[in-house]
């Protein structure tokens, strides 16, 4: 297969009544420039000032009275946020897109709109219709990769504990889906028709003559990109990729956070194994977890959404660089992260838990069969004993007023971070030894 020369994303949906918990998953692996740092923002509930004004990545919009709470993942260089979660429960994951839009040099970016309706909405239909007024005010543009100009559109899942929404867009035009029990997006349409959308979503193309007349209105045929890339049916090769996450999120059985993570670190008949080799000459034949030269898995995040009456909080597992090679760990709104997972720029730092993830990653690189195993003996039973105490801590807190709620999840994501830095280092040292020793 060709190499892609463009990022890409996976992001997929379980509605709660077909987890084995109970609680609606959404999963998204963030697939970018491999070496593009994305570490972790926490934004707080905010009240603003009649008049305020936000400044996106290009444009500056008009503030609204309140913005929740939220937890996202930010590429270093962005304002916006690749996928997250907010206060109440509404968690969002985006998708590059190609269309017929030529689009302008100014404009929100798919991260700007993550973030936007994660800060303002209370629920998953809530923010679909806030995602779809600002494309249609503001409509999309500006370069959304550091290095070249690269502009797409956006796709997005968007989900709470009772419903999810696939939204797709083109420019200011866009279409939204309600999700039936489950349903993954890549970097290509899939919806045909929808529930919502703009007003003029098909005259303005039947205007431009994108939409024969004597054909019913078809939203991914007629918004596709007709002109980009070498296979031009699809050119961010994500047929393959939607059709492996579709396999996966449908078997029989209620799908559990365990599950998801396996998705995530997907490499097909590989298992979880990740590939060898220097990511500057690497094919990339993608798979879920992506280890490509131009292209490569640099965040993932698991959002859990219980029910509110449930007795549990929603949860954020997030995972730094390719999941395969890192660990997943807990995350709350509610408590404040340890300041750490903000650390990282363009340059690689050591006080950077991302910069750290990918040197791991770049070090099993040279062996994986002999060197996985030795980032697995260190990371795997640690996130296995988050898996089962984050559960306990998040039922303890439900009951705890706000004040000793945030004390209790606080400390709890303070502890794991050690753990993990602790784990890290251990890894990095043991592989460093075996890599040398090959």
């Amino acid at each position: 297969m060709a190499a892609s020369p463009l990022p890409s994303c996976d992001t997929m949906v379980v509605l709660a009544p077909h987890t084995r918990a109970g609680a609606t998953i959404l999963a998204k692996n963030s697939d970018r420039s491999p070496y593009e740092c994305q570490p972790l923002a926490q934004l707080p509930h905010r009240i603003h000032p009649e008049g305020a004004t936000v400044h996106c990545q290009y444009l500056e919009t008009p503030q609204v009275p309140k913005t929740a709470a939220v937890i996202g993942s930010r590429p270093f260089w962005l304002w916006g946020f690749e996928h997250g979660l907010n206060e109440y429960g509404v968690a969002i994951g985006n998708e590059a897109v190609l269309t017929r839009e030529l689009l302008p040099s100014t404009g929100l970016l798919g991260m700007d709109l993550v973030r936007l309706g994660l800060e303002r909405s209370r629920t998953a239909r809530e923010a679909s219709g806030i995602i779809g007024s600002l494309i249609e005010r503001y409509g999309q543009g500006g370069s959304a990769q550091y290095d070249v100009d690269f502009r797409y559109c956006g796709g997005f899942i968007i989900a709470d504990h009772a419903e999810a929404y696939v939204l797709e867009s083109s420019g200011r035009q866009w279409i939204a889906r309600p999700v039936e029990d489950r349903a993954c997006i890549s970097n290509r349409f899939t919806i045909d028709t929808g529930s919502l959308g703009s007003a003029d979503v098909e005259s303005y193309a039947r205007a431009r003559g994108w939409c024969d007349s004597e054909y019913s209105f078809d939203f991914a045929a007629t918004y596709s990109s007709r002109n980009a890339g070498r296979d031009k049916a699809d050119p961010l090769h994500a047929r393959g990729r939607l059709a492996r996450s579709r396999e996966l999120v449908s078997r029989n059985g209620g799908r559990t956070l365990r599950e998801m993570l396996a998705i995530l670190r997907d490499h097909d008949a590989r298992g979880e194994m990740p590939p060898a080799g220097d990511p500057s000459t690497r094919d990339d034949s993608p798979t879920l977890c992506m280890h490509g030269s131009v292209s490569g898995t640099t965040a993932s995040m698991i959002a859990e959404l219980p029910a509110p009456d449930a007795d549990t909080l929603p949860v954020l597992w997030a995972s730094l660089a390719a999941p395969c090679t890192s660990i997943a760990f807990p995350l709350f709104v509610g408590g404040t992260l340890p300041p750490v997972l903000a650390a990282g720029g363009e340059k690689p730092s050591t006080d950077s838990p991302w910069w750290r993830f990918r040197k791991i990653q770049d070090l099993v690189a040279v062996a994986p069969e002999r060197l996985a195993p030795i980032v697995w003996k260190h990371f795997r039973p640690l996130e296995a004993a988050m898996l089962e105490r984050c559960a306990e801590v998040s039922r303890q807190a439900r009951k705890l007023e706000p004040a000793a709620r945030e004390k209790l999840l606080s400390s709890f994501m303070a502890q794991n971070i050690v753990r993990i830095l602790n784990a890290q280092s251990a890894a990095e040292s043991e592989l460093t030894r075996n890599a040398v020793a090959r």
